[in-house]
Order: structure tokens, then C-alpha cells, then sequence
């Protein structure tokens, strides 16, 4: 599909890729999604560190690979330090000798060319952010054989239509403004980035300086590192071939069961941005009474 801002180039995908980008999951819970993804990565080849961060959930150690590293993040509450886990991952990635790094969710699995075809990404343009596109399965009854998991995947890949779908060996480019965006307008294409699957240099890592972790719970730190890398003046690259297939799980349209964390992060975001994130969840929110608007934004609606 095309994408406005994007260029659209040939990438020698057989050329020399990186031998050392790791792969980084946070998880708590989702332990059958955790095995299928680990029953995936154990067909493909490796080309750096597994890092796995626990958040609160000893259990996860046995349930991956005993070469993989497994850090333990404590937590307290409810609501999960996602900015914090992931770049504790990203860290320690570094500290294993890694020089590039893919973010994956537990929930994601990666597709057989996934991990070569962002690689070789980074190796062709290594200051950019590199995205693939993602499709969310059905419900299925997903083995935890990765051969059958592959398979059962590629025959019903639909990849969400809103986000770029480049052929494979191509990369679709998104340039940086390379200053703050003053709105969701100027964000453009870059709030198109999802961390479930992403991945880029540890150099474009430090440029960008990671997740903020003043954002805890669900919501908006996505768009925050978004807003980050395009003020970096850092790019996106959208990479064909590099398909992430999303495990189904019941969720929420829009995710009541986050809204108290959503419309906190969305004030620290708003805060530092000038501008609010998530008007369409927090105008659905609005619709079901949980919030209201206000001068400044948006607040919680008392109940």
C-alpha cells in the first residue's frame, strides 16, 4: 500500500547481514504464546542473543531455551513497566555483544525471513527504526510445533491494512523531521511504529535513548518513542518480508481495562509534547462516560 512521505527502494537482502542483533521479549504471563514463540525461534537461525525479561513472573525461566538469558524485572501492581522491561532487554542485549536488537512481543511470532530480512534492513541503512508488517491471526488452535506454527501462519496472513505492506526486498522509507512534532499531523507515518515488532542499531538506540520510563501501564509510550526517533531526525523503514504474526487474545475496543493508565501517560505525554495521544480510544472512552474532556485534555471521569 502506499504510504504518504515513503520512498520505496530495492534492498539487497542476500547481502551481508549483522551477525549479532538480538532478539528482546518482556512477558508476564502468556505462557502458551511464550512457547510458541520459542518453539519459532528454535527452527530460525540465530544471529545474536535471546534475551527474555520476566516482569514479576519467575515461571518464565522454565519455558525458554536454557541458552537463552533470562532477566527478572520485580514489579508491584497491576500495571506493568513496559518502557522499563524493554530497555532493561535492550541493555542487556548490549552487554551480550549485540550491535543491533528486534523488539518482539511474547504474543508475536516471527515468520521464517523475518529476522534475516531486518537484519539485512539494518545492514543497508543502519540509522533507521525498521518495521515489518503484522497480521493478527484468528482464533486458532495454534500447535507449539514451529514448523506447523509457520505454516498455519503463512496460509492466513492478512497483515493490518492501515500499516505499509512493501514487497519483499524492498524497504519503504519514512524520513525524520529531525525537530519535535508540534501535533499527531507532524507525527505523520511515525506514529505508525509499533514496538511489538521493531527493530534497529544499538547506535540508532542510543540516538533515540530508549523507551521513557515515566510511562508504566499500557498505552502511549509507543507513541512517546515515536515521537522520540522522529525528533531525532532518525527514519522508519517498513521491510518487506519481515512478517510478524500476532497471536489471538481477547482484548477490548478501546481497552477499558487500561483507561486509568492511558489517560495518566497520556498527560505525562502531553505534558512533555504539548499535544494529547490516543483521541480515538480516548474518545471512545469519553462515549462509555469513563472520561471526559477538559481546558487542558482529558481526566477521569469519578465513578
Amino acid at each position: 500500500m502506499a504510504v504518504s512521505g515513503m520512498a520505496v527502494s530495492a534492498m539487497a537482502v542476500g547481502a551481508t547481514t549483522p551477525s549479532t542483533m538480538a532478539v528482546v521479549t518482556i512477558v508476564r504471563g502468556r505462557h502458551q504464546h511464550l512457547r510458541r514463540q520459542e518453539a519459532v525461534l528454535a527452527l530460525l537461525p540465530s544471529i545474536g542473543p535471546r534475551v527474555v525479561v520476566a516482569m514479576g513472573d519467575p515461571s518464565v525461566r522454565s519455558l525458554v531455551a536454557p541458552t537463552s538469558t533470562v532477566v527478572d524485572l520485580p514489579t508491584s501492581g497491576p500495571e506493568l513497566p513496559l518502557a522499563t522491561a524493554r530497555n532493561v532487554g535492550v541493555a542487556t542485549a548490549a552487554s551480550l555483544g549485540a550491535d543491533a536488537v528486534l523488539l518482539l512481543d511474547v504474543d508475536c511470532l516471527p515468520a521464517a525471513s523475518t529476522l534475516p530480512r531486518y537484519a539485512a534492513a539494518l545492514q543497508a541503512d543502519p540509522h533507521t527504526v525498521a518495521c515489518g508488517a503484522v497480521t493478527y491471526l484468528p482464533p486458532l488452535d495454534l500447535p507449539f510445533a514451529g514448523a506447523a506454527v509457520l505454516d498455519l501462519c503463512a496460509r492466513h496472513r492478512s497483515p493490518h491494512p492501515a500499516r505499509p505492506d512493501p514487497r519483499p526486498g524492498t524497504t519503504a522509507r519514512v524520513p525524520g523531521l529531525g525537530r519535535a512534532p508540534a501535533d499527531a499531523a507532524e507525527l505523520g507515518d511515525h506514529a505508525l511504529l509499533w514496538s511489538l515488532s521493531m527493530a534497529c542499531t544499538l547506535d540508532t538506540w542510543a540516538r533515540v535513548g530508549g523507551f521513557d520510563e515515566s510511562y508504566v501501564g499500557y498505552g502511549v509510550e509507543d507513541t512517546d518513542f515515536a515521537c522520540r526517533v522522529t525528533a531525532s531526525g532518525v527514519g522508519l523503514g517498513w521491510v518487506g518480508g519481515a512478517d510478524t504474526y500476532h497471536q489471538h487474545h481477547p482484548t477490548s475496543t478501546p481497552p477499558t481495562e487500561h483507561v486509568r493508565s492511558i489517560v495518566r501517560n497520556g498527560q505525562i505525554f502531553a505534558d512533555r509534547w504539548g499535544w494529547w495521544p490516543a483521541e480515538g480510544w480516548l474518545t471512545g472512552f469519553e462515549r462509555q462516560g469513563l472520561v471526559s474532556r477538559h481546558d487542558a485534555g482529558w481526566q477521569l471521569c469519578a465513578r
